[in-house]
């Protein structure tokens, strides 16, 4: 696939690195040529320097024949022009814009062919807002992901020494919960993938990720670690958008604090929140988080714009008393080094970012895609299609189709039914797979093993 990339920041350059180790053709545009160099210097792309929303610039990246555009600029105007440049002028196929402003987005009319052309909008705080939210959800879990309209999930947990499943084979999973709809999909130990079998003994701090229906997960998590209580009292440092926008998400069922730096912002967060508690101050001023009762806070979140200031300020949190400490960090150097000692989850913005553009890039009919351990692996939702004779998944018990190494099935959505998979499960024409890729070379193995062939249709 031609791809063209406007915008070679965090987000630009991890969709950049993921999409080009799959043989797709990319081409990066942007005004910043060191950024530019250091990207190819690291991976094999094509790269122009000029501004992405001029036509000639955008033709001399290709986008005569470009198959997608993906504007993810630090300006949303930027974007939105790009993406009309590519309809008007190059006809470009699917286009995806991040648009960051609530002004934007709140006018859902004004994204459309006769007006702005843009097929796809992503919205990195709402993505990010929204996966904090479910890991509120579920006190002890390290990401939690959705698949087939919520009915399954997957969640990541680290296996704590005491845990019941701790010790034993994965297959006991069972027999301690025979009523549970569950599976173990994929194993993380010192940082190296495990594909597990019924045989496979969890250890006491692997990361665990199973796949469940959606009210059976925390009775799994409770296999694996020791039960903890539900969160109640929060502190948000930053009150930037996504601070502000989960500040909005948790205040009608958590008791809120915010802390931010800014007079004028902190002065516009208290005027648009109605239960958070908005304080001036600096996240980093211990006696600020002293006076405000740190050592009884459930959960620290620091979403600065500032990792530094995020990474201190949660060390500090934690070390006064904080339970749990949620840390936003772009440098992707930074997440590996700080996750696991005294920051409880480390939050790649552009990781969370990356399913939603990868959605729309996946060839056969992908319809949910998430990055695991940082883009080390990841799960896909792919609907099947066909019949045994154009399909080479349906009508096939899972053990007779030909998966990719380090390729698993997790679960099989049919109608509202969840279905683990098994070794004799046959697939049938519309069943949501959840596949679980741990070597992320396999993908394009992947996406051909659900694209029907020419006898279907």
């Amino acid at each position: 696939m031609k791809i063209i990339i406007l915008g070679a920041g965090q987000v630009g350059g991890t969709l950049a690195e993921n999409l080009a180790n799959e043989q797709n053709d990319i081409t990066v545009i942007d005004t910043d040529a060191a950024r530019l160099r250091e990207l190819q210097d690291r991976i094999d792309i094509k790269t122009v320097k000029g501004r992405g929303s001029y036509p000639q610039i955008m033709a001399d990246a290709g986008a005569d024949d470009a198959d997608m555009l993906v504007a993810v600029t630090n300006s949303d105007e930027t974007n939105m022009v790009a993406c009309q440049v590519a309809y008007t002028l190059f006809r470009t196929p699917t286009k995806i814009s991040r648009i960051r402003s609530a002004a934007y987005l709140k006018q859902a009319d004004l994204f459309r062919n006769d007006a702005f052309p843009i097929d796809v909008l992503i919205s990195p705080e709402k993505v990010v807002t929204n996966y904090i939210s479910r890991l509120l959800q579920y006190p002890g879990a390290l990401q939690v992901l959705d698949f087939a309209d919520k009915k399954v999930q997957l969640v990541a947990v680290k296996a704590y020494y005491g845990g019941p499943l701790v010790g034993q084979d994965v297959k006991t999973l069972k027999t301690h919960l025979p009523d549970t709809n569950a599976r173990v999909a994929a194993i993380f130990r010192r940082g190296q993938a495990i594909e597990p079998t019924g045989s496979t003994v969890v250890e006491a701090d692997d990361e665990v990720f199973f796949v469940a229906a959606k009210h059976h997960i925390k009775r799994v998590m409770s296999e694996l670690r020791r039960a903890e209580d539900s969160y109640k009292r929060i502190i948000i440092a930053g009150g930037g958008n996504i601070g502000f926008r989960l500040a909005k998400q948790l205040e009608k069922d958590y008791q809120v604090k915010l802390i931010e730096y800014n007079k004028e912002r902190a002065q516009f967060l208290s005027e648009n929140l109605s239960r958070t508690v908005v304080l001036m101050g600096s996240a980093t001023d211990k006696a600020l988080l002293e006076e405000e009762n740190i050592e009884n806070t459930d959960v620290f979140c620091a979403l600065t714009n500032d990792d530094e200031v995020n990474i201190m300020s949660s060390l500090l949190a934690k070390r006064s008393g904080a339970r749990k400490v949620m840390t936003l960090i772009n440098k992707s150097a930074y997440v590996d080094l700080v996750q696991g000692g005294m920051i409880d989850v480390a939050i790649s913005p552009q990781q969370a970012t990356i399913g939603s553009l990868l959605t729309h890039v996946r060839r056969g009919d992908v319809v949910n895609v998430h990055s695991l351990r940082r883009g080390a692996a990841e799960a896909i939702e792919a609907i099947a299609h066909g019949d045994s004779s154009s399909s080479k998944v349906v009508g096939r018990p899972i053990h007779d189709i030909p998966l990719p190494p380090a390729t698993t099935i997790g679960a099989i959505v049919r109608g509202d039914e969840v279905i683990m998979a098994t070794s004799k499960l046959v697939v049938e024409s519309n069943d949501h797979v959840i596949l679980f890729v741990m070597d992320k070379r396999h993908i394009p193995d992947v996406e051909r093993l659900f694209q029907v062939g020419l006898g279907f249709f």
